[in-house]
């Protein structure tokens, strides 16, 4: 692998990634780490696991990589991992704002302690992580803020009234942001993802095919991928692509969107 700065663009950059344990955001992270930023993990797992991919992150890619476990409903922790960061790096030039939860309920039913935690994790996680990296990509003169979004920032589903809230306040926090440091050098921007195929998709499969007595394939094409006209999964890959893309010099003019990579889903 050629260690020439064209094909490191951020080469001696720093990338934090909000749950990047595994799934989106593990991809995400490998994506920038390969393009040479040195990187922060966050979220859950197993201890074992998350230090593996963490040694696995240097040990390919030739970079440094941290990992802190900053619960993303305590903006306390998160400001403390932003400065950390900062400490071990000297910046954070690029935030990737991917941790998320979901829960399903009719929304009279809906647990209240379950909306007030999808609230938090999936939208004001974001806020609390912009507002700690912001001040030091404007003392930088650059910076890109790449939030995860999904499909239901732009259309609804039933049953997900606290993701669908969430995730069209990203839309919105996006917009703003971007606004606000538009004259900056620094981008704001989000990736709205279709159903992508993680182990957490995978592992609802069986289930899905006992509870309606459907083949795996029939769970895949008429249940999972229903709302998607290619029929196919989105990969983390494909993902992790587009986020490497928004963080490019050639996006520097794509700033307060949030773009779709759903198969087609918000066509509809």
């Amino acid at each position: 692998m050629s260690n020439s700065s064209a094909n490191k663009p951020h080469a001696g950059r720093t990338a934090l990634v909000t749950g990047s344990t595994s799934g989106i955001g593990l991809a995400i992270a490998r994506a920038f780490a390969e393009q040479g930023a040195n990187i922060i993990l966050n979220g859950f797992g197993d201890a074992s696991e998350i230090e593996q991919n963490r040694a696995t992150i240097e040990s390919d890619f030739g970079v440094k990589a941290i990992y802190n476990g900053a619960n993303m409903l305590n903006p306390d922790e998160i400001a403390t991992m932003v400065d950390e960061a900062v400490e071990t790096f000297g910046a954070v030039d690029i935030v990737v704002n991917n941790a998320g939860i979901q829960h399903v309920s009719p929304v009279d039913e809906f647990p209240v302690d379950k909306w007030d935690a999808i609230i938090a994790i999936n939208l004001s996680s974001s806020f609390h992580t912009i507002r700690a990296a912001l001040p030091g990509m404007k003392k930088k003169g650059w910076g890109r803020v790449i939030n995860t979004a999904s499909a239901h920032a732009l259309v609804a589903s039933p049953y997900k009234s606290a993701y669908v809230a969430a995730k069209h306040g990203i839309a919105g926090l996006t917009k703003t942001v971007a606004l606000e440091v538009a004259e900056q050098g620094i981008t704001v921007n989000a990736i709205a993802p279709g159903y992508v195929w993680t182990p957490l998709v995978e592992r609802q499969i069986p289930d899905t095919m006992k509870a309606r007595g459907l083949t795996e394939e029939q769970v895949k094409r008429d249940v999972l991928l229903a709302a998607q006209p290619t029929k196919e999964f989105v990969t983390v890959e494909q993902v992790a692509q587009l986020a490497m893309y928004l963080a490019s010099d050639a996006a520097s003019a794509i700033t307060g969107t949030t773009m779709s990579i759903d198969g087609g889903w918000t066509a509809k």
